[in-house]
């Protein structure tokens, strides 16, 4: 890509201080955005016998993530898994950065047991809340402050395990959900102008794998390897650039042809 034509764009990144989201935060600050990079400041403590399986963004670390990142990038703290989170989070970047020109709805909730016969009310409450609710209100937010005239894209993170995953049916149907709101709201505010996509990341090393399992993953993964946090971003990127037009309402898969 010649020119991404992403260059002074604002650019909110949830989760974007952690793993594959600062990588896509990076991403964009490489072609030249303001990245507001969302953090968690204070995470809930875990139910008994559960256990959160992901790595929570550091708020420390998005402050230093967002000083290297330069042009005018900035940390940003909200909870969005609290009804009000979404809200909050979209005012206080339009506060600061004015225009959002696209959203990243990166940041998600995944917990263990989560299989069936193991999952409850609330942790699918908690499942849904991040993955599928919060992602639709913060892009109902960040539409409701868009600037007549300004663009704004949207690019939802899935994952292949919206497909079938054993083991993760509440991540993976809240994910699912995610999915079929990208398509819903395409429709909805292709009229406008606003184009919303999806990524959908296969197997990601980002720490959580070990040899042995690496080793299982390569075996059902048809291209051999399993992915790297910059595979997500750069096709995050070019959902979000100008190369990506006319492309709305389409969830990608980049996954080396995994789950396919």
């Amino acid at each position: 890509m010649i020119d991404t034509g992403l260059a002074g764009r604002t650019v909110l990144v949830t989760g974007g201080s952690g793993n594959i989201g600062a990588a896509i935060s990076r991403a964009f600050a490489a072609q030249g955005a303001r990245v507001a990079v969302h953090c968690l400041a204070q995470e809930r403590p875990a139910p008994k016998g559960t256990v959160w399986a992901h790595v929570t963004p550091d708020e420390e670390e998005a402050h230093r993530l967002s000083s290297e990142l330069g042009h005018g990038s900035f940390a940003v703290s909200a909870d969005l898994s609290d009804p009000e989170g979404p809200s909050l989070l979209a005012g206080e970047v339009a506060e600061r950065a004015g225009a959002v020109h696209v959203l990243v709805n990166n940041a998600a909730h995944c917990e263990s047991p989560d299989g069936v016969g193991s999952f409850t009310h609330a942790s699918l409450e908690r499942h849904y809340r991040v993955n599928a609710v919060a992602p639709a209100v913060l892009t109902s937010e960040v539409v409701g402050r868009r600037r007549e005239g300004e663009p704004l894209c949207v690019v939802n993170i899935s994952t292949d395990a919206a497909r079938a995953f054993a083991g993760q049916t509440g991540y993976g149907t809240s994910k699912a959900a995610l999915e079929a709101l990208t398509r819903s709201m395409a429709l909805d505010l292709a009229g406008s102008g606003v184009r919303v996509n999806a990524v959908a990341p296969g197997p990601v090393q980002t720490g959580w794998m070990d040899a042995e399992l690496l080793e299982r993953a390569r075996e059902v993964i048809p291209m051999g390897r399993v992915g790297e946090p910059g595979d997500i971003a750069d096709a995050v990127v070019f959902l979000a650039s100008h190369q990506a037009r006319w492309v709305t309402g389409q969830v990608v898969q980049v996954a080396g042809g995994h789950a396919l």
